[in-house]
């Protein structure tokens, strides 16, 4: 029976960028996520970054809550068939 070395699988996680591209949503506000409780980031063991699980973030992204998250820390969309010449 192999034994398990205890480091984790670094593929099945994500960097901040990587996390906040996935979402569509910035980095500051992946960090204030994470402050706030509503997603749970990991530190890297080597330099302390975050790092996301990346079933943490599917999951986030199929609730019911992302929608709400979401909407009020993206950038308006704007149109640019409704502006003028």
């Amino acid at each position: 029976m192999p034994r398990s070395t205890g480091s984790p699988n670094f593929a099945v996680y994500r960097t901040v960028g990587e996390a906040a591209e996935f979402l569509g949503v910035s980095r500051a506000t992946l960090r204030n996520w994470d402050r706030s409780g509503k997603l749970k980031a990991r530190r890297h063991p080597k330099n302390g970054y975050r790092i996301y699980l990346h079933g943490d973030l599917e999951s986030l992204l199929l609730s019911a809550d992302f929608p709400t998250l979401a909407e009020d820390k993206r950038a308006p969309q704007v149109s640019w068939d409704s502006i003028g010449e």
